[in-house]
């Protein structure tokens, strides 16, 4: 096993959610574990106070994984945390403000860092990327909640000549499906468009398409490699929160009934989208196969999925022959291995303001 023996595990968050990342962050606490690891979680509750699993003690993590309890008028130090693990699913922790928090202790964490993490959160900036590597993606038009209550007439406008009916909108900046509504008439659009603007000052409007959900697992830092292929089948029209966790009807296919010249592409994409985002440790990466012409889209990433032991990404690795424990393990030395570039590049840059 590794030499890290004590690995802190983040859960929980100030997103809407909150409730995936509490059933995530104690699956892979549970698997750390089992791994062999020290585990250390830590809990954020919807506040934003970090508390250890207990509930009641508050800490703050430092420089280089000191952990302090707090208490009263002082504080006591608990042992280093060696690296630590963010399975923190939205915003506020998925999406690059964590990561900064971590950079700047130069505490080791499993997963993307600041660049990767915040552009695989925006769906907007993640589409313009993905077009600029020349990955196919549905047509779409990028909004704010300014320009809907300022401009809706002219933006109404600009989505049926450009999209068309039916249309996805979206939340730019949040993950699980939340706030997702699809729409087939312009009044569906403007009431997709209040409801999107409720959860992000950002939202995406991009064309529906009649397509099969596929999706695969991506693993590793500069050289990453995909799992097997794997299919949602919503048991809702589309795979909104509730299919997701709370309808008994969706299921999940690995691996997915697909030939093999397609998985092929499906994985080849996956690992040049990775890469075009600059992504570390893990991502999700979902697709649309179309029905009708069996055009492949790339539909999004996600940096931090679901990660129970029958979530998705799991699942596809445990096919792929990567147990549960032996995944987590896994983020783990990868989570070192870019700790370590980033020491090398932050003594650099120390060098040179020196040498100034």
């Amino acid at each position: 096993m590794s030499q890290v023996e004590r690995v802190a595990v983040l859960f929980g968050g100030v997103s809407g959610e909150h409730e995936v990342s509490v059933n995530s962050g104690r699956a892979v606490a549970a698997a750390l574990t089992e791994a062999g690891y020290t585990v250390v979680p830590i809990y954020i509750d919807r506040g934003g106070r970090w508390l250890l699993s207990d509930g009641e003690s508050e800490v703050m993590l430092r420089q280089e994984g000191r952990l302090l309890l707090l208490g009263g008028d002082h504080c006591s130090e608990v042992e280093r945390v060696d690296v630590v693990f963010p399975v923190l699913h939205g915003t506020i922790g998925e999406d690059g403000t964590v990561q900064g928090l971590l950079e700047i202790l130069e505490v080791p964490y499993v997963g993307s860092g600041v660049l990767g993490s915040a552009v695989g959160m925006d769906k907007i900036v993640m589409k313009r990327l993905f077009a600029q590597a020349e990955l196919l993606t549905t047509e779409f038009v990028g909004t704010t909640r300014h320009q809907v209550a300022r401009h809706g007439p002219a933006l109404v406008a600009e989505v049926e000549g450009t999209v068309g009916y039916p249309c996805f909108v979206k939340p730019a900046n949040l993950g699980s499906s939340v706030g997702v509504s699809k729409a087939r008439t312009r009044a569906e659009l403007l009431a997709a468009l209040d409801l999107a603007a409720r959860y992000d000052r950002r939202l995406l409007i991009e064309r529906g398409i009649d397509g099969r959900e596929i999706e695969v697992g991506v693993l590793g830092n500069d050289e990453p490699v995909a799992s097997v292929v794997g299919e949602v089948l919503p048991g809702r029209e589309f795979y909104d929160y509730v299919a997701k966790y709370g309808d008994a009807g969706s299921e999940t296919v690995v691996p997915a009934p697909i030939d093999s010249r397609t998985a092929l592409l499906v994985r080849d994409m996956a690992v040049r989208a990775y890469l075009a985002l600059d992504l570390a440790g893990m991502a999700r990466v979902d697709f649309l196969l179309e029905r009708r012409t069996g055009a492949l889209y790339l539909s999004e990433v996600n940096t931090i999925p679901g990660f129970t032991n029958i979530s998705m990404y799991s699942k596809l690795w445990q096919a792929s022959g990567l147990g549960f424990p032996q995944l987590v393990a896994r983020l783990v030395e990868l989570a070192k291995e870019r700790a370590v570039d980033r020491r090398l590049s932050l003594s650099a840059a120390r060098e040179a303001h020196v040498a100034v």
